[in-house]
């Protein structure tokens, strides 16, 4: 099985900087577009980035000028930089990817557990 894992989340003062990781791992033929969402408890989750497998961006407008999202395809890895932080970035982050596996002939959608980042004033 495919399995996404987040890394680096934490309580960061606002101004601060965090820089999110997230690693996949299994028997994967290829992963297309990576991303990072975001949800507060009772709203719905948000797209903070996506990256495509040839770089391609795009960002919520919130959250632009101050994240970079990049990969590292030889990894398997997804990164989100988050600077500026401001304590409505607060929210749990979560890892997303689309990826085909040997056996499979179509990309499915995989979910990290999450991991909280917490920013205060």
């Amino acid at each position: 099985q495919v399995q996404l894992v987040e890394s680096g989340g934490g309580l960061v003062q606002a101004g601060g900087s965090l820089r999110l990781s997230c690693a996949a791992s299994g028997s994967i033929f290829s992963i297309d577009d990576m991303g990072w969402y975001r949800q507060d408890p009772g709203k719905q989750r948000e797209l903070v980035a996506k990256i495509g497998r040839g770089g391609s961006t795009n960002y919520r407008d919130s959250v632009k000028g101050r994240f970079t999202i990049s990969r590292d395809n030889a990894k398997n890895t997804v990164y989100l930089q988050m600077n500026s932080l401001r304590p409505e970035d607060t929210a749990v982050y979560y890892c997303n990817a689309d990826i085909r596996r040997f056996v499979m002939f179509q990309n499915e959608n995989y979910w990290g557990q999450g991991t909280q980042v917490t920013v205060s004033s």
